[in-house]
């Protein structure tokens, strides 16, 4: 929220960066606003209907491609900024960032479809609901296996190559270059690249294992089933602690982004102050006048 607002009220025309780390912020505001209904679901099962259970699933997957695939889009657009710095097609995707970003919002949306497969389903023997997905047409496993094989592609192969590829030719630019910033620059984007590998690997990994037990194309056992089952929990919960750091990977540590948030917060005390300082004036004018009457 506090990335979204300097953002949003900046006085400077915003660039190509800061819209898409603004719909960026927006994409992890709106996973973030699903995850207590999960939380009070992991606790004591599902009692929020169907109706929930496809919603909610719909915004956690459409999300989950938005923010990911905004963050390639972040990477790109720093390959141009500083690699292309002179050309004359920089220009046009500013104009152009907009319209990108609707492209994105759409893509993500539409491959996050698959989400209304989940159904509230009863656990035999317990008697808890879970929300869980249910292909009921067709062969469940062709579903399965495209579900998860959009998830693996677009989320999580695709924008690492794309960031891979536009980050390695942006530090070897950086590296013909001089200074200080070269180096903070430099350091700033292997920690990005660094940490959504190690944020996302794991669930990845998991994910294809789960599907191969699912699909029975590999021998298992009920103790595996269940390590994998909780694994993907626990490599989902550190997934989506990779949407908690993005605001320092991107904003916090740049110095602009930190000058903006200073001089923002500075004239929101001169605001209050003076507002204060009004009230205080007011207040003891009406007093004076209130012992003169009386």
């Amino acid at each position: 929220m506090l990335v979204g607002w300097v953002i949003s009220t900046s006085k400077q025309a915003m660039t190509p960066s800061d819209i898409y780390l603004f719909h960026l912020t927006i994409a992890d505001g709106l996973m973030a606003l699903t995850l207590p209904f999960f939380a009070l679901a992991q606790v004591q099962g599902w009692i929020f209907g169907d109706f929930m259970c496809k919603l909610l699933n719909l915004i956690s997957e459409a999300n989950f491609y938005t923010s990911i695939i905004f963050l390639a889009c972040i990477s790109i657009d720093r390959y141009l900024v500083i690699v292309h710095a002179n050309k004359p097609f920089r220009s046009r995707h500013r104009k152009c960032s907009r319209f990108l970003c609707a492209a994105v919002w759409a893509l993500g949306w539409a491959l996050a479809l698959p989400a209304l497969f989940n159904d509230v389903i009863q656990i035999k023997g317990l008697g808890l609901l879970i929300c869980t997905e249910s292909f009921d047409i067709g062969r469940a496993f062709i579903w399965r296996l495209a579900t998860r094989g959009f998830r693996h592609v677009f989320g999580f192969v695709v924008p690492l190559t794309v960031m891979i590829a536009c980050y390695s030719i942006t530090i070897r630019r950086l590296l013909d270059t001089c200074g200080f910033q070269k180096h903070r620059a430099m350091r700033v984007i292997i920690v990005v690249v660094i940490a959504f590998f190690l944020c996302w690997t794991p669930y990845h990994i998991t994910m294809v294992v789960d599907t191969l037990i699912k699909a029975d194309l590999m021998t298992y056992g009920c103790a595996l089933k269940s390590s994998v089952r909780l694994a993907l929990d626990l490599t989902y919960g550190l997934a989506l602690t990779h949407s908690c750091i993005n605001p320092f990977l991107y904003a916090f540590v740049g110095e602009k982004f930190r000058k903006k948030m200073a001089h923002l917060l500075q004239r929101k005390l001169r605001r209050e102050r003076m507002s204060g300082s009004k009230f205080s004036r007011s207040t003891s004018q009406s007093s004076d006048g209130a012992g003169t009457v009386l």
